[in-house]
């Protein structure tokens, strides 16, 4: 086991008492190659929590923040809508499918286009509810693991988001980060059976 993997699961062993959700989070935090620096993590500083609750929990998210287990990231926002459609047979194909498998519509796009502007452009029901600025997880997409794997990794903005999304999966993306190139022609997202919507509502789940 490599020694990535070892301070992972010693972290994650570590806040079964505290709190579960924040134990996944660390683990997904320490094993996203863009999320590491080089600083060793101090295990001898964590708190000591006994039991579950909002003091243990902001304990451990200000231990995890003084960590520096990844580095402050912002991204830009980004404006959805407008695209172009390009003439029927000359553009990338994109397959969205409901939670069932079952093919809503395959369309056409051009190379930059991300799939919330497409699903948008196409009336699609991907809702996107931050308007792409990566603040909700609303737009949450699940790919297929053979155009999932040509994607650059995410961020640590949209793995933020992704925490928070209704039936995450390996292969699970925003939908606004998935900007098409020539390779991801004939790539099918699926929308999730919800969305959780913190950026408006909380965590009220949206059906789709």
């Amino acid at each position: 086991m490599s020694n990535l993997c070892w301070r992972a699961n010693i972290l994650s062993r570590s806040l079964p008492n505290c709190d579960r959700q924040l134990s996944l989070i660390v683990r997904r935090r320490i094993t996203t190659k863009s999320a590491v620096t080089q600083s060793p993590i101090s295990l001898s500083s964590r708190p000591r929590c006994q039991s579950p609750g909002a003091k243990s929990r902001l304990a451990w998210r200000d231990w995890f923040s003084s960590s520096q287990i990844r580095a402050i990231h912002y991204s830009p926002v980004t404006r959805h809508g407008g695209i172009e459609r390009p003439a029927s047979g000359t553009g990338i194909k994109v397959h969205f499918k409901d939670s069932k498998g079952s093919l809503i519509k395959t369309v056409e796009a051009s190379e930059g286009d991300d799939l919330l502007a497409i699903a948008h452009e196409y009336d699609i029901d991907l809702e996107g509810a931050c308007e792409g600025s990566v603040a909700c997880s609303t737009c949450h997409v699940i790919l297929t693991p053979e155009y999932y794997d040509q994607l650059p990794e995410p961020d640590d903005d949209e793995n933020d988001m992704l925490d928070m999304a209704f039936g995450l999966t390996d292969t699970s993306r925003l939908g606004c980060q998935v900007k098409l190139t020539k390779d991801l022609d004939g790539i099918t997202a699926t929308l999730p059976s919800a969305t959780r919507n913190m950026f408006v509502d909380g965590k009220k789940p949206t059906k789709h």
